[in-house]
């Protein structure tokens, strides 16, 4: 059966709906004009490098029915039992993220009808298991077959909340209004002297949390006409795109709201605020509530389940018990969502472990950013040792340069990746979250905790092997 292929502009919009999230605006807003600088450095030693690498990666020729992705790519280059790390990474930062954009669909569903509820740790936590439960079984009946349209809706309420933010911001400027930011060379780039010198460099890990997944949306090389010409031409397009919205979304939020008023819960939902009163469009408020519910809550319904089926694929070689593999008659692994829903439920008890609600939002994203990254960081190996030993791999998209392009491109992504491994562990100067010690204590006990099971399924699966000799 001929493959349906796809243009470059239907690549583009891949690329874009993978990362472009007008959630993640107010945590890169925090750091004012230098945020321009740290976009600008993130796209060049983490985005484009993962896009180049996972297309080059995808595009390589397998057999008939052989999946791709991260397993297979690690599996390849290192063996199952990486792959099994690589996997779980993938799959347990995932349920880290979930409390942050259920926090802030809650946040947003409060204002329709009492806005002081976003910053309501209660509120947020009830709210937040409510949702992630009743999606859970949603999907428990093959809900996920909506897949399509949900992407459509989440592009369609992210793309236009955050043209929405970048209108309303240069008519504030047009306006005269009073400003936050000041726009002199001297304030565009990080100082490099004082004492917050190194907490100001979280702005990389806030940045880097909104360009994670492009490798998703890089599957589909092989589907794409001209792969060789195409693909730049998308990835390029998507980058400018992806850079601009980010940059100038979250500029028209610091530009309006003091940085120390900002929540990362609801500081969408204050900046629209803010423009409607200002510009007596109160009125539009609700219908840009609307827009984000269902733009997020459209994202959420395959996010429930891809994780789930991509642990599940190293689960069928023996790395968890068959209890969990099995899938119900709709062909979802059930028991692994309920699982899944359980730790996400005991992840929420993360917002008693900050003494802010923006404390307990940093923790839970800088978890999740750290654990995406040392993914990357395995992915980035694989492509360099694969390339080493299989130069000559026929793949339908190479990066120009050969070996030594791969090399530099795998290069500049584990820069950024470890830069930003080391950055997490630093505790952010203009957000609350106690005492500096406080912070890395809690961190480095979640990041132990979140690799730690994986170390079990490697002795399920030796056990297992041992024991059917």
């Amino acid at each position: 059966m001929k493959v349906k292929q796809l243009t470059s502009w239907t690549l583009t919009l891949l690329i874009i709906s993978a990362i472009d999230n007008v959630r993640n605006l107010p945590q890169i807003a925090l750091f004012g004009t230098t945020l321009i600088f740290y976009c600008l450095l993130s796209a060049f030693i983490f985005l484009i490098p993962v896009a180049l690498i996972s297309a080059q990666l995808s595009s390589a020729n397998r057999k008939e029915g052989e999946s791709g992705g991260i397993y297979r790519w690690t599996c390849l280059a290192f063996g199952p039992r990486v792959g099994m790390m690589a996997i779980w990474l993938q799959w347990i930062n995932t349920l880290v993220w979930f409390p942050t954009i259920l926090s802030f669909i809650a946040a947003v569903a409060a204002y329709f009808f009492n806005p002081e509820l976003a910053t309501n740790k209660t509120y947020l936590v009830t709210v937040t298991l409510a949702v992630f439960w009743g999606m859970t079984l949603l999907n428990l009946f093959g809900i996920e077959r909506s897949a399509s349209l949900a992407t459509l809706f989440s592009t369609l309420g992210t793309l236009a909340s955050i043209a929405l933010i970048i209108v309303f911001s240069f008519l504030w400027i047009l306006l005269g209004k009073p400003t936050e930011l000041h726009f002199h060379c001297a304030n565009l780039l990080p100082s490099f002297h004082g004492a917050n010198y190194f907490s100001s460099l979280t702005a990389i890990t806030a940045i880097m949390t909104s360009l994670l997944g492009v490798e998703l949306a890089t599957v589909h090389i092989n589907e794409v006409k001209n792969p060789e010409h195409s693909f730049p031409r998308a990835l390029l397009l998507a980058v400018i795109v992806i850079l601009v919205s980010m940059i100038l979304g979250s500029l028209g939020i610091a530009l309006v709201l003091p940085a120390h008023q900002i929540s990362l819960v609801d500081g969408v939902m204050q900046i629209f605020t803010v423009f409607t009163k200002t510009y007596h469009l109160t009125f539009l408020l609700p219908m840009i509530v609307l827009m984000i519910l269902l733009g997020c809550l459209s994202s959420m319904i395959g996010y429930i389940i891809s994780p789930a089926k991509g642990i599940l694929e190293a689960a069928e070689h023996g790395y968890l018990p068959s209890f969990l593999r099995m899938q119900n008659r709709h062909g979802v692994p059930a028991r692994l969502l309920l699982a899944q829903a359980l730790i996400v439920s005991l992840l929420c008890s993360a917002w008693g472990l900050m003494p802010s609600v923006n404390g307990s939002y940093w923790l839970l994203t800088d978890l999740s950013t750290q654990l995406y990254v040392l993914m990357y960081v395995f992915m980035f190996l694989a492509a360099l040792k694969l390339k080493a030993h299989t130069p000559y791999t026929p793949h339908r998209f190479n990066i120009p340069g050969g070996f030594l392009g791969t090399v530099l491109t795998c290069s500049l992504g584990l820069l950024g990746t470890l830069m930003t491994l080391l950055i997490g562990f630093i505790p952010p100067s203009n957000i609350d979250v106690g005492t500096p010690l406080h912070y890395f204590l809690i961190f480095s006990t979640g990041m132990v905790v979140m690799i730690f099971p994986v170390l079990g399924c490697y002795a399920y699966q030796s056990f297992s092997s041992s024991k059917n000799r």
